[in-house]
């Protein structure tokens, strides 16, 4: 199996409300951590990152 790909889109700004990058809505641990998770760790990061988004208000 390939490595799953970072969610890194090179805009690095944590958000100091919520803790989140603004960039890929990961978590400072999530980002340090990223080279040491399983494929199985960053898929359930990467199955959090569309709940953290702000929603688009409708």
């Amino acid at each position: 199996m390939t490595s799953v790909p970072s969610p890194c889109i090179n805009l690095c700004d944590m958000n100091p409300e919520n803790g989140y990058c603004r960039g890929c809505y990961r978590t400072l641990n999530e980002i340090a951590d990223w080279s040491d998770l399983s494929n199985m760790e960053k898929l359930a990061v990467w199955s959090q990152l569309s709940k953290r988004k702000p929603q688009a208000p409708q």
